[in-house]
């Protein structure tokens, strides 16, 4: 039985080689070419992904989901890769990216089973698995989680016309925003409490949002791809079909998917 948290922790070990392979901004963002999922790939992107799938070569029966090379494999078992979520940050030198990575029973959201988003600007660890609960550096996630009224609600894929376009929409609902770049770590901030909600403005792949997303449902929490529903059905794959919302319950991601769709 593959220890999917072991390699995911020698993955991370891979990477960072990597960033010190890669220690400049004039190493990291040089455009090599174009991803399955239709972004410019970058020097650092192609680097990590190399790194990752190099780690993950051998394990028997799985279909590889990854930003940069899409689909590859024909397991049953999918295992989806974002190599460095927020490269952005991690081109420019800001501590607030991550590698994510599930693995699922299946080519669903639903059959996520697995979630892994490693911090490396803060070095924390985030873990759930289904039916077991959500974990930060190894302990529980408990406590204090997401206000019921929106104090901090945290945008991501934030471009200036898109940020202008959309923060008057949610004046009413949201005192604060936050905007990070790392829509995986916004949604693990959100299960332990440390922002009350999250929305994306344009359209979510599964490789941003598949690990993290069994973090918030296990938690208890709400999350929704309200312009293609149901969530569960949602196909693990690098095509974005719907702007994500999550909060901690419905009736807040019902009004931010409403907020954002006016």
């Amino acid at each position: 039985m593959t220890d999917w948290l072991a390699l995911c922790r020698e993955a991370v070990v891979d990477v960072r080689r990597v960033l010190v392979e890669l220690p400049t901004r004039a190493d990291r963002e040089p455009v090599v070419g174009q991803g399955e999922g239709g972004d410019e790939t970058t020097a650092i992107d192609q680097a990590a992904e190399r790194a990752v799938l190099a780690r993950f070569d051998g394990v028997e029966d799985v279909t590889f989901v990854s930003e940069e090379i899409g689909r590859l494999g024909d397991g049953s078992v999918h295992v989806v890769i974002d190599p460095i979520d927020g490269s952005l940050n991690a081109k420019r030198g800001i501590g607030f990216f991550s590698l994510s990575v599930a693995v699922a029973s299946g080519p669903t959201m639903g059959d996520v089973g697995f979630g892994f988003v490693h911090d490396f600007g803060t070095e924390e660890e985030w873990t759930a698995t289904r039916g077991q609960g959500a974990f930060l550096n190894g302990h529980a996630l408990e406590g204090d989680g997401p206000k019921d009224r929106i104090e901090i609600l945290s945008f991501e894929a934030t471009r200036t016309a898109s940020v202008a376009e959309k923060a008057a929409a949610v004046v009413d609902l949201a005192y604060r925003l936050r905007i990070m770049g790392s829509l995986a770590l916004s949604l693990c901030h959100l299960a332990a409490g440390r922002v009350d909600a999250v929305c994306s403005l344009k359209p979510a792949r599964s490789v941003d949002i598949a690990a993290a997303q069994l973090l918030v449902r296990e938690r208890g929490l709400s999350i929704d791809l309200f312009e293609d529903p149901p969530f569960d059905v949602a196909p693990l794959d690098v095509e974005g079909r719907s702007r994500v919302v999550a909060a901690g319950t419905p009736e807040l991601c019902q009004q931010l998917a409403a907020a954002l769709s006016a």
